[in-house]
């Protein structure tokens, strides 16, 4: 039997051991001086009885049995005491959850009480503690599956083996070409974590070359055990599986302080558990490169984007000077050469002046947009109703005095680079304008909603042209358009702009609409 002795020391601990020796008993005695100590000690699982020689009249230990009892009420739980004749005694014994209680001066009640506890286990007992085994096993499994470094797999091996199997230490070695790397271990004591050493001068090495456990229920008397490099540990039973059985990549090992004879369970609950292991590392080894594709890719990307965003502001900036310059001596064609112009000549000049605005206001949407994507975002606090006020008397001021309903709800405060918000409502505000050009009354509204989760939702209405949502993907590209040229005037780029600096933000934009009934976008400012 695989008896769990609670006992302080002293003289009840000896006597009992001693009559069960006398009656012919051959039993595996784990002792442990506090019922704090058992709790721990019958975790593993491997246990089939309970002794307590612990004092009645010790509250905290008789609530800490009870607390044993209830985590594990398959094993029987004796308590030998001298108060058992005592009935109230024996009812606090009970209360704990005793199954029994003897007198300790009685060798063979003892042991008679000892059968009966162990002919009362539900037939299942043995079937119990492989399936507290199993539970554990799928719990490493599961912890191993969201596992994305080294660290955390050995993390989550080291302790399951122990867990597993109630070993006193576990190791978890890697190979390193012809070397052993103990990598990581969880022991009572200090064994070899960060040393190496030669394939074939350790058991792990063993068990990888040959790829099958090494199980040794005394390492002294195994030829394979370099007993040197053991006698300063407190080994004295192990057993050493490989990591991968096909092309060994490691190994787990478990060790004992006590001479332990590992059961045919063990061994295969520590296999499966160096299997999972394996599929851990692989996993973590795809996750890396993955990670490191995704870097690179960032990075790539990244390098793609200050590459495009220099080309665009050299290429703007270069542009202005000859644009002025061009602007300039059309000015002047005009201004002294106007009158001898063919009605053809006036005509080209005229497409040449158009064409020159639409490269100069293409010029300073790119020099916009590379400016905005460039910029650091400095939030504070911003009335936006004041803000849509002033684009909106700006856009007034600029162009026809045309009928417009403008409603700007009032009270709009939100976190934000107030400089970028004001490019967002230039742009959008501008659209609406622009696009409600062809109605006899504007109306264009600034506003909040809620979303789904109670978050604020800014959005700018228009009942202008509308668009069709199935072209609303092309929407925020650069130099996209969903209106022929010469309908409506713009280069494509200022919804582009407003999506960079709505996303620099933390927010989203989005946008509702269809043909001649308007459009609305919306965005968030988290």
């Amino acid at each position: 039997m695989r008896i769990l002795h609670l006992t302080p020391t002293d003289g009840h601990a000896d006597l009992v051991r001693s009559a069960l020796g006398h009656a012919g008993t051959k039993d595996e005695w784990t002792v442990v001086e506090s019922p704090f100590d058992g709790l721990v000690a019958a975790d593993a699982g491997r246990f089939d009885l309970v002794l307590s020689t612990i004092p009645a009249w010790d509250v905290d230990a008789l609530m800490a049995l009870g607390s044993l009892r209830r985590r594990h009420p398959e094993l029987p739980f004796l308590i030998v005491s001298e108060q058992a004749s005592d009935a109230a005694r024996t009812e606090l014994f009970k209360a704990a959850g005793a199954t029994e209680c003897v007198p300790p001066s009685d060798p063979a009640r003892v042991l008679e009480a000892m059968r009966r506890a162990l002919d009362s286990r539900p037939d299942g007992r043995r079937q119990t503690h492989f399936e507290n085994a199993a539970e554990r096993l799928v719990m490493a499994v599961q912890e191993m599956s969201l596992a994305r470094d080294l660290d955390r797999v050995m993390t989550v091996v080291r302790q399951a083996a122990r867990r597993l199997t109630g070993a006193d230490g576990a190791t978890f070695i890697l190979r390193a070409e012809d070397q052993c790397f103990y990598a990581d271990e969880d022991a009572i004591a200090p064994l070899w974590k960060g040393r190496r050493f030669p394939m074939r001068e350790c058991v792990s090495g063993w068990a990888m070359l040959n790829r099958q456990p090494a199980v040794m229920a005394d390492i002294y008397a195994d030829a394979r055990v370099p007993h040197d490099a053991y006698r300063q540990t407190f080994v004295k039973s192990l057993v050493m599986v490989p990591i991968r059985a096909l092309d060994p990549i490691g190994a787990i090992g478990i060790y004992w302080a006590e001479t332990h004879e590992a059961t045919t369970q063990e061994v295969k609950l520590l296999q499966a558990l160096a299997d999972t292991a394996a599929v851990a590392l692989e996993n973590v080894q795809v996750y890396a490169a993955l990670e490191q594709r995704v870097r690179d890719r960032t990075a790539e990307l990244e390098a793609t984007n200050q590459e495009l965003e220099a080309f665009s502001y050299a290429v703007s900036h270069d542009l202005r000077a000859p644009l002025r310059h061009i602007t300039g001596f059309c000015d002047l064609l005009v201004k002294d050469c106007g009158d001898r112009l063919s009605e053809q000549g006036q005509h080209y000049l005229s497409r040449v002046q158009r064409a020159t605005q639409r490269l100069g206001q293409l010029t300073e949407d790119l020099l916009a947009l590379s400016r905005t994507t460039q910029a650091q975002v400095v939030k504070r606090e911003v009335d936006l109703s004041r803000m849509a006020h002033e684009v909106i008397a700006q856009l007034q001021s600029a162009t026809d005095m045309r009928a417009l309903e403008a409603r700007i709800a009032g009270g709009l405060l939100v976190r934000a680079d107030p400089r970028l918000l004001k490019v967002v409502m230039e742009n959008l505000l501008a659209n609406a304008w622009k696009f409600t050009a062809h109605e006899t009354l504007a109306r264009i509204e600034v506003g909040s909603m809620e979303d789904d989760d109670g978050a604020p939702v800014y959005y700018v209405r228009d009942n202008g042209v509308g668009f069709d949502m199935a072209y609303a993907s092309r929407l925020f590209g650069v130099f996209q358009r969903l209106h022929a040229d010469g309908e409506f005037p713009g280069t494509g780029i200022g919804l582009a702009t407003v999506q960079r600096v709505i996303h620099k933000h933390g927010g989203r934009i989005w946008a509702q609409a269809a043909p001649g009934e308007g459009a609305t976008f919306c965005f968030t400012l988290p």
